[in-house]
C-alpha cells in the first residue's frame, strides 16, 4: 500500500523538479542510490521494472525506504499492463510510470488513488491520458518527439497540461534550462544523473552532487 497520497506525490514531483530513474539487480546498490538521491534533495525516485526478479528487489527497497528513508517517495517505471501495476502497488509503489498509455492501468491507479504518468508522444495521446485522470503526463522519448519545442507547442493551446519529459534530458545546465524554460513541470533523468561509472566505482557522493547541481539549475530557471 502506498505510504503517500496522490496529491502529496504529484505536488512533490513538481516541487522537487527532478525524478531520478534507475534500475540495478542488487538491492544493496539501489538502497545506496536512493539514499544518495535523497541526500541531494531528490526525494521522489523511480525504480524501473527491468530484469529478472525486479519486483522482489523493489519490495525490499520499499521496505527499506519505509524504515530508513521515510521522507523518500518511491515509485516504479516501465509498467505496461495492469497486473504488473497491481503487483507493484501491493509492494508499496507510490506512483506508476509507463512508456505508453494503458487505460486499464489508468483506471486501476484512479481506483487506488495512485499517481500515473504514462508515456505520450502526441497532443492526442496527452489529451487521452488527461481524460483518464492523468495529472502529470510523461513525454517519451523526450528528444525524439520534438524536445523542448514540442513541450512549448503543446502548452500553447493546452496551458493546463503538466509535462514530465524522460529520455533526452541531460544533467547539464543547458539541457535543464531548455526544458524548464519550455514549461515542463518536472523531468525524469536516468543514466545521465545516476552514471554507470559512479555506480560501478561505488562513488555515490557523485550521484548526490549531480542531483544538487540539477536542482540548483531548476531553481535558477524558476526564480
Amino acid at each position: 500500500m502506498a505510504r503517500f497520497d496522490r496529491l502529496t506525490v504529484l505536488n512533490k514531483m513538481i516541487e522537487v523538479g527532478v525524478i531520478p530513474v534507475f534500475y540495478n539487480p542488487d538491492v544493496e546498490v539501489v538502497k545506496k542510490i536512493v539514499a544518495a538521491c535523497g541526500s541531494g534533495g531528490a526525494t521522489v525516485v523511480e525504480f524501473t521494472n527491468r530484469g529478472d526478479f525486479a519486483a522482489q528487489v523493489f519490495l525490499e527497497l520499499s521496505q527499506y525506504c519505509a524504515q530508513e528513508l521515510p521522507g523518500v517517495i518511491l515509485g516504479v517505471g516501465s509498467i505496461v499492463d495492469m497486473p504488473t501495476a497491481a503487483l507493484y502497488i501491493a509492494y508499496g509503489a507510490n506512483f506508476i510510470v509507463g512508456p505508453n498509455l494503458n487505460p486499464e492501468v489508468a483506471r486501476l491507479c484512479n481506483r487506488r488513488k495512485i499517481a500515473y504518468s504514462p508515456g505520450c508522444g502526441s497532443a492526442t495521446e496527452i489529451a487521452q491520458a488527461e481524460e483518464l485522470g492523468v495529472e502529470i503526463v510523461k513525454v517519451f522519448p523526450g528528444s525524439s518527439v520534438g524536445g523542448p519545442g514540442f513541450v512549448k507547442s503543446v502548452l500553447g493551446p493546452c496551458p493546463w497540461t503538466r509535462i514530465m519529459p524522460t529520455g533526452g534530458v541531460d544533467a547539464t545546465e543547458e539541457s535543464i534550462k531548455s526544458w524548464f524554460g519550455a514549461g515542463v513541470s518536472c523531468v525524469g533523468i536516468g543514466s545521465k544523473l545516476i552514471t554507470k561509472a559512479a555506480v560501478a566505482s561505488g562513488d555515490f557522493g557523485a550521484i548526490t552532487a549531480n542531483v544538487v547541481k540539477v536542482r540548483q539549475w531548476i531553481k535558477e530557471v524558476r526564480d
